[in-house]
């Protein structure tokens, strides 16, 4: 039997009386599913993070964790049919609804539940991808598609009452049966309550389980009802009838298996029930109920337990049959209890301030005493038996005297709170109590009398040891903290060890006694929040614990420690919270030193104050800064670019095995942001630059081709590149935070796990191609240096570091840790290193005091001293084992660490000739040690790279500074060589040319922060930090003179230039001294900044003197006496500096950044032709500039390789290199100067200005509505008239003068509505399917046409259906499950997928709830839906685009940050997100050949992206490489080969990209904005499709060839003034066009022939409908100035009038030969249908008619408008059309009118929801209600009446029923809403909330509808879609 308490898991053998535990859980267990094939269970907890366990019932070990999702709770759990996927709903405010693939880890989908508690959910076993969830007041049917799952509520009706449903089971047919609040069953079919069975049980039914034989039910009544399969009883079980029943018992688990049935009581009872003898319940399991379980107490003798609860009952247990012996129930809750010596007597402390003495023995009573009033918290017999203490919460202990049938003795009155705990001395002499202050006092017995005299007590021997202070329980007590959580302690003298228990539901074992605060413990997790109780049992062998609310008895087995070691195969408990202790440190001496670099390293924070990824936001904010500023011209940035070429330094001083050979024996290593492949043949380098802050990891993939790097961040990311093309293969982020410090391989090279620098040093586990995240777990408090993947067993991996070495194992989502077991062989070491050996079991590590420490499994079995300090690298060969360590030493292992075979000592004289550079130091430490190519490579902690020979001479191959920041660099004046100097005291030559290698290195006695060379060459001059400087020989860096002048380090230094006479030195105390150098003196002093000096430069004539301060001030002194000079800005230009570093200044004022705040720009250099400035600044960038860079924000190219501070940047004297210096990364970088005009074809590596460019991109008007329109989504539409008043459901009804009788003799009603034109017999209509629309959205979306099957057929959309409209027959089909508008539309290409479309809708918010934005992926021949991605674009869905192999779809939101996703769209799976660009995207499409590589544009913008496992990295198009080319507004792509891309402009121009660089422009190609563009696969032929006008060469539509270079214009001979196209698309000999006016037209590449397929009104509202009085015509009339006529048999539109104006409504004339027309400017127009000419016009009024009718006798036409007034016109005195009269006080505008069959009445809805009756033609008001009622009506379009009150909803608030129409039969109705909801009620409707059909499809808003003749179609007209549809009418049969 498998079932959980508190935060157990527990599976129990009945047949054995076992119990096994799981305690995976760090919280309380709430839910519960056992898998199909019974061997797995999922178990879900509560908590802040809480998270779901699958683990196995037999081994109770975890196979996996989901966690990250949920929030506060797991509430409920089901398998599906298979047990692959797990459905999970959470406790949080939206009853998180989440599908898992568990065994993977992985988040199928997720939506929001409800908004109140869901009990219940379940898989349908009988359809896949259904599911069924319940709870309060609803229950919802779910599918899965996709990642979408979709929920529909479950329709109560009439059937049953809305009320709580909570449980449910799925059977066959669709039927669902569900238990329900009130004890009935409810039985849905679909999702509709079809029956209800009653009185199924007689309160709420808890449990319902399905299983073969049918059903089993347990509710609140105590009954188990078992059911047959269709849910017929079979018999029922009354548990409380039974011998074991009571009142009150409530089932709330009932599981039901051939003849058992297992029930779960609310009382923590377990039932078994065998069928046959159903009175005779078997009792499996039980605990206490209800209440807080405080009391526990151990018999003296006996193997028994007490305990006693707020339940009121007191139960005695066993502890050897663990089974309930006795229980007796009292009056009171129990809150303590006391067992006398000898056992006899069994005392209860009540929570009434009373206790009871009962005989152990019977439970009879001996004695009950009330003395007090406050509940008794503790109470305890002395030791001898005599006495009793009982505590009380007021403060009090009472003793009474056992043998005087206790007799209160006397009383402890010390305190001044609540009493906690009592302990007895041995000899019965002393009482010592604990109070809630904390308070320790003491009593002399039997008195009370309190002991203050310490003396006194000092010799006292405490029977027994509950209490939590005093001395020898000092340990149990956090350090720092005064917290009070620890309930209960026990004592173990014998076995000296004692036992807590605390409020955390832990219990923790010390030892006894523990007099140091913080002391060691193990801890032990099982029981949730409270644990109130613990005690040891008499003989020590067992400790109890009870739980406050889990209810629960906990027993413990004791292994006493000379036990343990053969109690090893008990190994450390797995759990995901840690077991053991690890916060405590307060035994020092176990603690070894720590080493100074290990001390060092775990100081580093590399926390940053501005990571790179804060830069976009800290731009957005100085927007407006950059806006006042741009209006200026900004500098165009330089011809020039640099090309990182040499890098010295290797990251060695915080990093271990970071060093590696590659496939091709090259060298990879990392220093700074860059990774770097040395070929030490040829000494050159090459860089990976693809990271933007330091690479703290590396690590070679076992194919040595691949290499992942790990950087720091915000969202630190992980690289994993190609060493051979450098390019990305995948990037890993989402799950690291502030750094990524260790990455390692699985042997297979498929999986890399790695470790982060975040509080909880997170390792995860990924799939690095696909760039998921497997698993994930935090590792620990303190850092972790390495992480190690098991070669044999992918799922198992290693993390060491400081004291820790952990072993993993992966389960599902989830990671299990085990500490590694060190016994008594070792001490918990610091773990610097460590690798896996010759089999899966054995590990080694490398610890801080220089030990291997030998791995099996988890223990450790041997430790070997190794090394002099801490072994920092090791690496495992075929047959040994190499390690190197802080002493300098390589050694060479056996293949078990038995003996040492060889060392080697990094020595200078071990160097060998063609070494690159000199050792500072002979045995420095060993950071990394790598072995290949028959060499040993080796990476030291000063930045050295050595490559030692097996038989001993040492190659220096690289080296850097060491560790300190580096600032000082100073080049040669006419030699290719360098000088720097560092914070780590040394000065150093380096070689520039090809030889790359530092020539000369001297040690300084402090370190230095500035050098330069003497004019000559000759001399060196180094400034130090002490304030001293020295001039030192150039060759020999011998000293020649040295100064010591000031205090504070000195920050520049300078010779003036020709002779270099004087020497100018600059200090952080804000002076400048000025020294000969002939003679050595100083001759002058430079008085008057206020803050420390930056920098200096000299005129050329060595007179004047430039100067920067910190406080950013530019000062001018003259030499040599050093008088400060006021000079104007202006004057300053024309000044010839001989060398310029400034940073302040107008030359130079735009290179300082937007963000100029946070960052600083630290350097700058000019060049010697003055016309590029080199800077670098605080954010490691390094940026070149146009000099001078006047006005603010110049335009600049920037380069990162650098990770935080650019110290210094140096161009060498003949300006070839640019020399720079990074501060903390102490690498030199030398980069190559590209001259303007020479530039390779190759990826440039700088990024432009970052500053978006400030030229408009261009104006068109369509481009700017549709950047600006807003999409309503339904659920949100407000009324599209201005309507005010109430609603009419919401009207007092005003009682009527005359209610008839409902029998009555008056004459009956006459008919509401005249009947025309229908058979004899009325049928109602019972449906409405869709069967035409007329319409197109080519307004403001594109590429939306597209063919399928060869050209058959044609696929467009509107308003929210997608539409397949067969070209021959103009038949059409509709994709309808989209529930709000389409934006976009797009055609899978591959042969694989055929006919597979994606459409993409508009939605609220990212919810992922049903109205949030989702993408359908559906067959367009069946219409079946293959997949649904809800996305978090909030807004909607712009663009969709298959990639090459069809498998992927990239989709665009229209969300502020316009995110780009890509989805694997079969699975529903998001591979990877990035936001696209902070203005308006317009089309995002993949490469035809790539599923890698796509393009966005979009407003100023274009943008060439890859797809790198889930990272997606992008470039922004380069245009710097034509002259002129400016961004423009790009609009649409196409694509040629050899990486070709064009983007149409909204200029008209093309422009064609090569890779991301514009290589031409094929200017106007359009003579308007292209909007489109289209790519042939087959031949590469490319069509194009724009604005313009129709002209004799030119036209809207265009092919070109491949390269577009020719084309061939198309003319569309729509008659437009302009054509504005789409979308195009090009088929067989055929090219397709959708326009912005809504006609999709196929043109013939031949003939130029047009045929225009689909037309629809171009701009909406649709406001006028009229249908033709016999014919299957309509007319429409719309705000785009047309009136249409449209043929339904025909499907197609017949005719079209241009008005002019914008039309409003329409009219056939009775007979169908005229129609009058109403217009938006007040005139209306009759039209003769034969001849179209017009027969009379006219203009009363000034603003628009809303409605206009004929009179049913052809005499009257009544005009109504939006003046509130309806006209009357006679028709019979001809064409004139004078009105005759009209009617007056209408309140409002008019909306709709009907004339009576007689003519002589006029019904007239208003704006104020008011109808109003008038007759005609005198327009009098008619009020008496009886005779409006007696009124026979020739039409009814009205919205307002009582007829028709039922038509109005309850949600409509804020929207309106805006059209109505009765049926000509006159017994349905159809009506149009603004929620763009076509409903079919029947006529009349007067209830309120009336029922209905709903049809959906179009957008918000639909304006007008109408039946046709003989009620064959229903016509709806849109007002946002601007879309006609036509409905076919589906009659019920005879």
């Amino acid at each position: 039997i498998v079932y959980f308490v508190a935060g157990v898991g527990v599976v129990y053998s009945p047949r054995e009386h076992r119990q096994k535990f799981y305690r995976g859980h760090s919280d309380d267990i709430i839910s519960l599913a056992l898998h199909p094939e019974r061997v797995l269970v999922a178990t879900g907890q509560v908590g802040k993070e809480p998270y779901i366990c699958i683990w196995d019932s037999y081994t109770v070990q975890t196979i996996s964790v989901l966690k990250d999702v949920h929030t506060h709770g797991i509430a409920c759990l089901a398998f599906d049919l298979d047990g692959q996927r797990l459905v999970s709903v959470g406790l949080d405010s939206k009853n998180a609804v989440c599908v898992w693939d568990w065994k993977r880890g992985k988040m199928l989908s997720m939506a929001p539940g409800h908004t109140d508690r869901i009990f219940d959910i379940s898989w349908d076993l009988y359809q896949p991808n259904k599911l069924v969830s319940c709870g309060v007041k609803h229950i919802k049917f779910w599918s899965l598609c996709g990642n979408a799952l979709t929920p529909k509520r479950g329709v109560f009706g009439k059937t049953g009452d809305l009320q709580t449903i909570l449980c449910l089971a799925c059977a066959r047919d669709e039927l669902t049966y569900s238990g329900a609040l009130n004890g009935d069953i409810y039985v849905w079919k679909g999702i509709n309550l079809i029956r209800t069975i009653q009185g199924a049980h007689a309160a709420g039914i808890f449990s319902m389980n399905a299983c073969e034989e049918g059903f089993a039910t347990g509710g609140r009544d105590g009954c188990i009802r078992l059911w047959d399969l269709t849910f017929k009883p079979i018999t029922v079980i009354d548990l409380r009838e039974t011998d074991q029943g009571y009142k009150g018992l409530s089932v709330r688990s009932v599981c039901w298996r051939g003849d058992h049935i297992l029930v779960g009581t609310q009382d923590s009872e377990i039932f078994e029930i065998v069928v046959q003898e159903r009175n005779k319940p078997f009792l499996i399991m039980q605990g206490h109920c209800e209440g807080e379980l405080w009391a526990l107490a151990v018999h003296p003798t006996k193997p028994l337990a007490v305990t006693g609860s707020d339940d009121r009952s007191v139960r005695i247990w066993s502890l050897v049959d663990h089974a309930l012996i006795a229980r007796c129930n009292m009056e009171e809750p129990i809150r303590c209890a006391a067992v006398n010596a000898d056992g006899i007597h069994l005392a209860l402390g009540m929570k009434d301030g009373s206790f009871t003495v009962l005989r152990v023995r019977d439970m009879t009573e001996v004695v009950h005493i009330k003395d007090r009033k406050e509940a008794i918290h503790e109470l305890k017999y002395s030791p001898d038996g005599t006495y009793l203490a009982v505590g009380c919460n007021d403060s009090s202990v009472d003793i009474y005297g056992v043998a005087q049938r206790y007799k209160k003795v006397g009383e402890c009155l010390g305190s001044l709170s609540f009493i906690t705990h009592l302990d007895w001395s041995s000899d019965s002499r002393y009482l010592q109590t604990n109070d809630g202050n904390g308070k320790r006092l003491f009593y002399r017995m039997p008195g009370g009398k309190e002991v203050t005299s310490t003396e006194e007590i000092k010799g006292v021997h405490w029977a027994s040891w509950t209490c939590v202070s005093g001395l020898e329980v000092n340990g149990i007590w956090p350090k720092y903290s005064d917290i009070n959580d620890i309930n209960s302690v026990d004592g173990n003298y014998i076995g000296q060890v004692l036992v807590t228990a605390d409020d955390y539901g832990i219990i923790k074992l010390f030892r006894y006694p523990c007099l140091r605060k913080g002391a060691k413990f193990r801890k032990y997790i099982g029981h949730s929040a409270h644990v109130t109780n613990v005690r040891w049992s008499h003989d020590y062998q067992w400790v109890i614990s009870i739980g406050g609310a889990d209810h629960s008895v906990f027993q413990w087995k004791f292994i006493p420690e000379r036990k343990l070691k053969d109690a090893v195969h008990i190994a450390p408990q797995e759990s995901l919270a840690d077991s053991h202790s690890d916060e405590s440190d307060s035994d020092l001496s176990d603690v070894p030193e720590l080493d100074s670099e290990i001390e060092q390293e775990t100081q580093l924070t590399y926390r940053r104050q501005v990571y790179k990824e804060d830069l976009p936001q800290l731009k957005e904010q100085c927007k407006e800064k950059q806006k006042s500023a741009t209006s200026k011209r900004r500098e165009r940035a330089p011809g020039n670019s640099i090309r990182l070429h040499f890098v010295h330094g290797y990251r060695g001083y915080d990093c271990r095995s970071n060093l590696f050979y590659t496939q091709i024996g090259e060298i990879v290593y990392h220093v700074a942001a860059v990774g770097v492949i040395y070929n030490r043949q040829q000494n050159t380098q090459r860089f990976y630059l693809g990271h933007d802050d330091d690479i703290l990891c590396l690590t070679i993939h076992p194919l040595k081709d691949y290499v992942a790097t790990g950087q720091v961040g915000r969202d630190p990311s992980i690289h994993i590149w190609d060493t051979e093309t450098i390019k990305p293969l995948s990037i890993l982020k989402g799950h690291h935070q502030y750094g990524v410090s260790a990455v390692d391989f699985s042997a297979d090279g498929k999986r890399l796990a790695s470790v982060g620098i975040d509080d909880s040093h997170t390792v995860v586990l990924w799939d690095w191609k696909k760039g998921e995240k497997l698993s994930i777990a935090r590792g620990s408090k303190d850092k972790i240096f390495v992480v190690k993947m098991n070669p044999y067993v992918p799922d198992k991996l290693i993390t060491a570091g400081i004291k820790h070495m952990k072993f993993w194992r992966k389960a599902g989502g989830g990671l299990i840790g085990r500490k590694g077991y060190i016994g008594t062989l070792g001490k918990n070491d610091t773990m610097m290193c460590a690798v896996y050996g010759w089999t899966e079991e054995m590990a080694f590590s490398g610890t801080s005091t220089g030990d291997v420490c030998i791995w099996r499994d988890i223990f450790l079995v041997k430790t070997v001293k190794a090394h002099d300090g801490p072994v920092f690298s090791m690496h495992a060969l075929e047959k040994g084992f190499v390690t190197g360590g802080k002493d300098g030493i390589v050694a060479l292992w056996d293949d078990s660490f038995e003996r040492c075979l060889k060392t080697y000592a990094i020595k200078r004289a071990a160097l060998a000739p063609g070494s690159k550079g000199l050792l500072l130091e002979d045995n420095p430490s060993i950071r990394a040690i790598s072995l290949g190519h028959g060499h040993i490579l080796v990476g030291t902690k000063n930045g050295e790279i050595l490559e030692v020979d097996k038989s001993g001479p040492i190659t220096l191959l690289v080296q850097g500074h060491m560790e300190g920041e580096v600032w000082g660099l100073a080049t040669h004046p006419y030699l290719p060589i360098c000088a720097t100097v560092s914070d780590d005291k040394t000065l150093r030559i380096w070689d520039l040319s090809p030889s790359h290698c530092m020539l000369a290195v001297r040690k300084l006695k402090k370190g230095g922060r500035c050098c330069c060379f003497s004019p000559d060459g000759k001399a060196l001059a180094v400034g130090l930090n002490d304030g001293s400087f020295l001039m030192a020989n150039a060759d020999t860096l011998e000293d020649l003179v040295s100064f010591h002048h000031r205090k504070d380090m000195i920050s520049d230094i300078r010779f003036s230039p020709g002779s270099g006479k004087y020497l100018a030195v600059a200090s952080h105390d804000s002076f400048i001294d000025i020294y000969n150098v002939m003679n050595s003196k100083r001759v002058g002093i430079c008085k008057g900044a206020t803050s420390y000096i930056t920098h200096i430069d000299w005129d050329i004539r060595g007179k004047l003197l430039q100067v920067n301060t910190g406080a950013k001030e530019q000062l001018f002194f003259e030499a040599p006496r050093g008088k400060k000079q006021t000079i104007p800005s202006v004057e300053v230009e024309k000044i010839a500096w001989a060398s310029w570093t400034s940073v302040l200044g107008l030359c130079c004022e735009g290179i300082w950044p937007v963000i100029g705040e946070v960052t600083d720009v630290t350097a700058s250099c000019l060049t010697s032709d003055k016309m590029v400035l080199a800077t670098g600044d605080d954010l490691g960038f390094v940026k070149l500039f146009r000099y001078p860079t006047k006005g603010k924000f110049g335009k600049f190219k920037r380069y990162v390789a650098h990770s935080t501070h650019v110290t210094n940047v140096r161009w060498t004297y003949d300006d070839s290199m640019l020399v720079t210096l990074g501060g903390t990364d102490m690498s030199l970088m030398v980069w190559t100067n590209e001259m303007e005009g020479y530039r390779e074809k190759r990826p440039c590596d700088s990024e432009e200005s970052d500053i978006d460019s400030e030229e408009d991109g261009g104006y068109d008007s369509d481009v700017t509505r549709e950047n600006e329109i807003s999409y309503t989504i339904r659920a949100l539409s407000t009324n599209i008239r201005p309507m005010l008043g109430i609603k009419p459901h919401l009207q007092q009804k005003e009682p009527s003068i005359d209610e008839r009788p409902p029998v009555s003799r008056a004459p009956p009603q006459p008919e509401k509505l005249q009947t025309n034109n229908v058979g004899k017999k009325k049928r109602p209509i019972e449906d409405l399917v869709l069967e035409l629309i007329f319409g197109y959205r080519g307004r403001d979306c594109r590429n939306n046409v597209h063919y399928l099957n060869d050209g058959d057929d044609i696929i467009y959309h509107t308003a929210s259906v997608g539409i397949l409209h067969n070209v021959a027959t103009g038949s059409q089909s509709f994709y309808q499950e989209h529930n709000d508008d389409i934006l976009c539309l797009t055609v899978n290409q591959h042969p694989k997928f055929i006919n597979i479309v994606a459409t993409g809708q508009v939605g609220d918010s990212a919810d992922m709830s049903a109205t949030a934005p989702s993408i359908h992926i559906w067959d367009a021949m069946n219409k079946q839906t293959l997949s649904i991605l809800r996305c978090y674009h909030s807004k909607g869905v712009c663009s969709v685009s298959f990639s090459a192999t069809g498998k992927l779809l990239l989709s665009v939101g229209l969300d502020p940050e316009h995110t780009i996703t890509i989805w694997r769209w079969q699975e529903g799976a998001k591979i990877a997100s990035r936001a696209g660009h902070n203005q308006r995207i317009f089309v995002a499409e993949f490469r035809p050949d790539s599923d890698t590589q796509f393009v966005s544009v979009g407003v100023k913008h274009v943008k060439f992206w890859t797809l790198a496992g889930r990272a997606l990295l992008s470039k922004k198009g380069l245009l710097s490489t034509l002259e002129d080319a400016r961004m423009q507004t790009m609009l649409a792509i196409a694509f040629g080969a050899n990486n070709l891309t064009f983007t149409g402009t909204i200029s008209g121009d093309v422009c064609v990209w090569k890779d991301h660089i514009l290589c031409r422009i094929v200017a106007r190609a359009h003579n308007g904005p292209v909007f489109a563009m289209y790519t042939t696969l087959r031949d590469g032929l490319i069509v194009t499709g724009g604005k313009e006008r129709p002209s004799k060469e030119g036209g809207a539509v265009k092919l070109w060839d491949q390269e577009l270079r020719r084309c061939r214009a198309f003319r569309l001979e729509t008659g437009q003034a302009t054509d504005c196209v789409r979308s195009v698309c090009r088929g067989k000999g055929k090219i397709l066009v959708g326009t912005r006016n809504a006609e999709i037209i196929e043109v013939g590449e031949k003939n130029a022939a047009c045929n225009i397929l689909v037309n629809g009104h171009v701009d909406g509202p649709i406001w006028g409908l009229a249908t033709h009085p016999s014919r299957d015509f309509f007319l429409s009339a719309a705000e785009d100035g047309t009136v249409r006529l449209w043929d339904i048999a025909d499907k197609k539109m017949l005719n079209k009038v241009n008005l002019g104006h914008a039309a409003r409504t329409v009219c056939y004339s009775p007979e169908g030969d005229m129609v009058a027309i109403g217009m938006k400017n007040g005139e209306f127009i009759i039209l003769l249908v034969s001849s179209l000419k017009i027969w009379g016009k006219k203009r009363d009024r000034r603003c628009a008619i809303h409605d206009i009718r004929f009179s049913p006798d052809s005499r009257y036409l009544a005009v109504g408008s939006s003046e509130n007034s309806v006209d009357f016109y006679d028709l019979t005195l001809g064409p004139t059309l004078n009105r005759i009269s009209y009617c007056k006080d209408i309140p409002s505008f008019v909306i709709q009118m009907d004339f009576s069959a007689d003519s002589s009445y006029l019904q007239v809805s208003s704006g104020c929801y008011k109808r109003h009756v008038y007759e005609v033609p005198s327009g009098k008001h008619l009020m008496d209600h009886a005779a409006i009622d007696r009124i026979t009506w020739a039409t009814w379009t009205s919205i307002l009446g009582d007829e028709v009150l039922g038509i109005w909803s309850r949600h409509a608030e804020k929207a309106d029923v805006n059209c109505a129409c009765v049926s000509h039969s006159g017994i349905s109705l159809v009506t149009g809403d603004d929620f763009g909801m076509v409903k079919l009620f029947d006529f009349p409707c007067p209830e309120k909330f009336a029922k209905h059909k709903r049809f959906l499809g179009h957008s918000p808003h639909v304006t007008n509808i109408r039946f046709t003749s003989g009620d064959r179609h229903v016509v709806s007209a849109g007002g946002d879609d601007c879309s006609l549809f036509v409905w076919k009418c589906v009659h019920t049969p005879h």
